[in-house]
């Protein structure tokens, strides 16, 4: 049975988390490009964002939006 949860160590200590390891040492040389990933999420849920507000603008100028509040039956 330990060799079981020894193998789950080296799985998540080893293997896993190996990009983050490097992530950390590449912090102390430079912030930015070790923070590139946070800025691409970033990113992609601003445009997401942007996206979703259009579309609700669209539907608004359109008069399709339902916004009483018995638009779903769940909410009767």
């Amino acid at each position: 049975m330990k060799s079981f949860f020894e193998g789950i160590e080296y799985l998540f200590v080893n293997i896993l988390f190996a990009p983050l390891d490097f992530l950390r040492t590449l912090e102390l040389k430079s912030w930015f490009v070790a923070n590139t990933i946070n800025w691409i999420f970033m990113i992609i849920c601003a445009a997401a964002m942007v996206y979703w507000i259009k579309q609700l603008k669209i539907f608004e100028d359109e008069g399709t939006e339902n916004q009483d509040t018995t638009a779903h039956s769940f909410l009767k």
